[in-house]
């Protein structure tokens, strides 16, 4: 190496929110499942109180259910999503 000569980093910085922007324009559905169990976590506590005698456990537990099956729709929706762009979209180009 001479003198002068600058090395170029192995690895650029990019801010969390540029990263997250651009892992949402790969994956749509991702925030989609974020922002829907943040949701369904705020809808449940919201009616935490309001519950009447349902036994604690039993809301928590219903609560947590709909959160996972948002999420598991979205990364399922995800996926059809995916499949149906790279299998059905591409090959037609």
């Amino acid at each position: 190496m001479s003198v002068g000569e600058t090395v170029a980093p192995a690895y650029t910085e990019d801010s969390h929110s540029s990263k997250f922007m651009r892992k949402a324009k790969e994956s749509p559905f991702v925030p989609a499942g974020m922002v829907g169990f943040c949701g369904i976590v705020a809808y449940g506590l919201y009616k935490l109180r309001t519950r009447g005698d349902t036994k604690m456990s039993v809301h928590l537990i219903h609560m947590r259910v709909g959160a996972q099956g948002f999420v598991v729709g979205a990364m399922t929706l995800g996926v059809i999503y995916s499949m149906y762009n790279e299998y059905i979209v591409k090959p037609r180009k």
